[in-house]
């Protein structure tokens, strides 16, 4: 494969997709969403295939489960395409109008970025939702999946391609399929407008450190439960055992329960008998150590994404300690508090530097799909540009645009200068 050519087709097709009517981008949409269900037999096979494959050479369980396609993941996959069409086409919304003078109108307009790329693992549904995404905002996409998800990562693009084939560019998905495709395509800073990186905090840094291109980085998902004294503990449990079980191999399951000292020796023992009824280990301080028996945990363990049935726990003397632990040692990631007083939750939110804080919910719900946003093409932790679950609006810029009549800068300039309005309008570009 010529990897210039590509990007260079994708940056071609980006300016056509960037000008294309919204109801072209559903109409592809809905064809993609046909195809799916069209050729559901054979992407189990290939998925299987794959699957068979990794567990072989030894994949690690948190991995085997996230490449998993079957019926269900296609069922939510196309779930969140049909979402998809019902939102309103991102590109070309007037987010700003101001008069500077008579006949002279500044509009800012919501246009696509260009050329992502977007480098992830394991999940053949990351496909499916960042092709979808960036379709519907416009924007061409190059994609290298992990190779143990190759023969799925390669009938999904296909399908994909074929069924939207008739209305979109030629070129605007590419797939990257060989290792040494990344190190390429981190060069292709004349072509590739930002870099998605989807992995480890270490895999991202890696391709932070090796291109010039932008990087919308998301680090290690290590996610905290902190079970306030006045917390109700069975909403609590429930709580924590959802956002440890409801799915375990993923960025934004828990990985810490901190506990305030009040509520320790009644929390705990419930705590520990819902979470290890489901395979839960646990591992606590030594101060969740006097009150239940479990392994012991300690540095390493505060920075650890397990993905796995392992939660460490840490009894906590009130709720500054809580917040100082998370700063200290999550990843800015989703951080939630269980209490019955609305002033602690707010003070928590406001302390807590993370990019999604939760009152008395499951850390689980921080994903693009359940915010409403169609889908994602991943978390951020970035403090610029796009933040927490990265849906269109993360895939999108701006462009100035201004409308004048024969203005030109030297009437406003000298002694005789006319003066600017500055008024803002309640008007759209182009009505």
């Amino acid at each position: 494969m010529d990897l210039q050519l590509v990007a260079q087709q994708a940056k071609t097709a980006a300016n056509r997709m960037a000008a294309l009517d919204g109801e072209v981008k559903n109409q592809a949409l809905a064809q993609i969403v046909q195809a799916l269900e069209a050729n559901q037999s054979a992407i189990i096979e290939a998925n299987q295939k794959d699957a068979d494959q990794a567990r072989k050479e030894g994949l690690a369980a948190p991995l085997l489960k996230r490449l998993r396609f079957d019926e269900g993941k296609i069922k939510e996959a196309c779930a969140g395409l049909l979402s998809l069409i019902q939102l309103p086409d991102p590109v070309g919304a007037t987010l700003s109008a101001m008069e500077l003078d008579e006949d002279l109108e500044l509009y800012k307009v919501s246009r696509p970025i260009g050329v992502i790329g977007v480098i992830f693992e394991s999940r053949p549904d990351a496909l499916v939702q960042i092709s979808s995404l960036c379709l519907k905002s416009g924007n061409a996409v190059l994609l290298k999946g992990g190779s143990e998800a190759a023969r799925t990562n390669r009938i999904l693009a296909d399908t994909i391609q074929a069924a939207a084939a008739a209305v979109l560019p030629e070129g605007w998905l590419g797939l990257l399929e060989t290792r040494g495709d990344v190190a390429e395509m981190l060069a292709l800073d004349q072509f590739i407008d930002l870099i998605i990186p989807r992995g480890s905090n270490e895999f991202v840094r890696h391709i932070m450190d090796h291109t010039r291109i932008p990087v919308l980085g998301h680090a290690d998902g290590i996610c905290h439960v902190y079970v306030d004294r006045d917390a109700d503990p069975h909403m609590a449990v429930r709580i924590v055992v959802d956002s440890k079980c409801q799915y375990v191999a993923v960025c934004n399951a828990v990985e810490t329960l901190l506990v305030h000292q009040d509520m320790a020796a009644t929390f705990l023992p419930a705590a520990q008998a819902a979470l290890e009824t489901r395979g839960v280990e646990l591992r606590g301080c030594e101060a969740t150590r006097k009150i239940i028996a479990v392994r012991p945990a300690g540095e390493t363990d505060w920075r650890t994404e397990y993905l796995d049935l392992i939660l460490s726990v840490k009894v906590v003397p009130d709720m500054d300690a809580a917040t100082d632990h998370i700063n200290h040692y999550g990843s800015g990631h989703t951080d939630v508090i269980v209490t019955a007083d609305r002033g602690q939750a707010a003070r928590f939110m406001d302390r807590v530097d993370s990019a999604d804080v939760f009152w008395n919910c499951s850390s689980r719900f921080s994903d693009g799909f359940r915010y409403g946003l169609g889908a994602e093409v991943g978390i951020s932790t970035n403090k610029i540009h796009a933040r927490g679950p990265v849906g269109m609006e993360g895939l999108l810029i701006y462009q100035w645009r201004l409308m004048g009549n024969g203005h030109v800068v030297a009437d406003y300039s000298g002694d005789q200068a006319k003066p600017f309005t500055h008024r803002k309008m309640n008007k759209r570009f182009g009505h």
